[in-house]
């Protein structure tokens, strides 16, 4: 039997996670098989507000808000699980980050989310964020589902 793969956009994913504009950073889902995988992606243009002081002349997107985006790609995979659905994933924490690459306007940083572990409301996820093939940011990610 096969696992059903889901996909959703942005309306879909703010039904999911509370974040909105200037702090939803995930466009799309583009594949999910609830409980294991999600992938997804964030498109950046000049718009976004990080970009005006960080840097002036030198825009790069803050490392902070790439490990971010990859702790919101990661709810989906646990939002639809039945034991889960409704439930408000909070990032809990982070080890193990690199950051590897710069991420710059115009990217697109692409998202790879595994889970790792499920114990009770704790689940811990890795999850890697690419920009043209080439990985920008690493990290576990620790998430309590409340």
């Amino acid at each position: 039997m096969s696992e059903e793969v889901l996909s959703f956009d942005t309306m879909q994913i703010m039904e999911m996670i509370p974040h909105r504009y200037p702090f939803l950073l995930v466009d799309r889902i583009t594949e999910c098989v609830p409980g294991k995988y999600a992938k997804g992606y964030k498109n950046l243009t000049m718009n976004e507000e990080f970009f005006q002081g960080h840097f002036p002349g030198n825009p790069i997107m803050p490392g902070v808000l790439q490990l971010e985006a990859l702790a919101q790609c990661s709810a989906p995979v646990l939002m639809c699980l039945p034991e889960y659905k409704g439930k408000l994933t909070l990032y809990a924490g982070a080890d193990n980050v690199r950051w590897k690459n710069i991420v710059r306007p115009g990217d697109r940083l692409d998202m790879h989310i595994e889970l790792t572990k499920v114990k009770g409301p704790i689940c811990k996820c890795h999850g890697t964020g690419y920009v043209d093939g080439k990985v920008a940011i690493e990290a576990d990610i620790t998430v309590a589902l409340k």
